[in-house]
């Protein structure tokens, strides 16, 4: 069924490639406008490069193609002022606000718990936990102006089962998930939704780089792609490796629908059947 987000706005973080170019692509066919925000910034402990503004031009050019408005900025999730900037100015250009697309996340150094330095932590918690409370923050007074709408925060499973070496990108995504269940029950009576998605391994630069690869396969000194997919794939029920950036945005575009109007408080795996397995 064609424009199911028809005539609505959606605001997307971390949208100049991987799922949240994805997701301004998915939405955008199906009839939304798209407010995109990326850092463009290297981030530091970061095993692979940073979007570019060449990036988040080719996500407006998509999205522009499809004859859908697109206002985009350079905003990072962690400065709420530049954030909030972002998102007025958006609002104030496209009319309205009803999906939220709270994407933007980062991959670090990899190392036990107790390994893990101070700036490490902090850094990992600042973007991919406290840059999703920003980013609800800065959005909720312009949802309650729509009279309603859908926020999907982006998790992972490591917010729904532990995975070792990794416990600071854990802690955070499993604080996202009591983020969204609390702000479910807050945001109830105004009638928006709010709900998270849990992806496995997707096939994005954050992902395929050779620090993950090595993650998956210590017991190998220079471990491929090829390498990596066979212990990837040992993760999922489904004998597959990892999913695509558009299996993710299926699932945003179906909670931001009218398909989920009374879907709210869920956290939804899109893992191949990790979670069972």
């Amino acid at each position: 069924m064609a424009g199911r987000v028809e005539g609505k706005v959606a605001f997307i973080t971390g949208a100049a490639r991987g799922q949240g170019r994805s997701h301004a692509i998915r939405l955008a066919q199906e009839g939304a406008d798209i407010i995109a925000i990326d850092v463009l910034e290297e981030i530091p402990g970061a095993p692979y490069g940073p979007a570019t503004e060449e990036d988040l031009a080719e996500t407006v050019r998509q999205v522009e193609a499809l004859d859908r408005r697109i206002v985009a900025k350079k905003a990072d999730v962690r400065d709420y002022d530049g954030l909030k900037a972002a998102v007025d100015e958006g609002v104030a250009e496209l009319g309205r606000l009803d999906i939220v697309a709270a994407n933007a996340g980062i991959s670090t150094a990899m190392a036990p718990a107790e390994q893990l330095s101070e700036e490490l932590w902090v850094d990992m918690v600042d973007v991919n936990l406290n840059g999703v409370w920003r980013t609800c923050k800065a959005a909720i007074p312009h949802l309650k102006a729509s009279g309603g709408g859908s926020i999907i925060l982006t998790s992972s499973d490591a917010g729904l089962f532990a995975f070792p070496n990794i416990a600071h990108y854990v802690s955070a995504k499993h604080g996202v998930v009591g983020l969204m269940r609390t702000l479910a029950l807050e945001l109830a009576p105004h009638m928006i939704r709010v709900n998270s998605v849990h992806p496995t391994v997707v096939d994005t630069p954050m992902v395929n780089n050779d620090a993950t690869y090595r993650l998956f396969r210590p017991d190998l000194e220079n471990p491929t792609v090829d390498d990596f997919k066979e212990a990837a794939a040992g993760i999922n029920a489904l004998p597959i490796p990892w999913v695509e950036p558009v299996d993710i945005s299926n699932a945003v575009l179906w909670l931001a629908s009218d398909e989920a109007r009374y879907v709210t408080g869920v956290p939804l795996p899109v893992d191949a059947g990790a979670a069972v397995k």
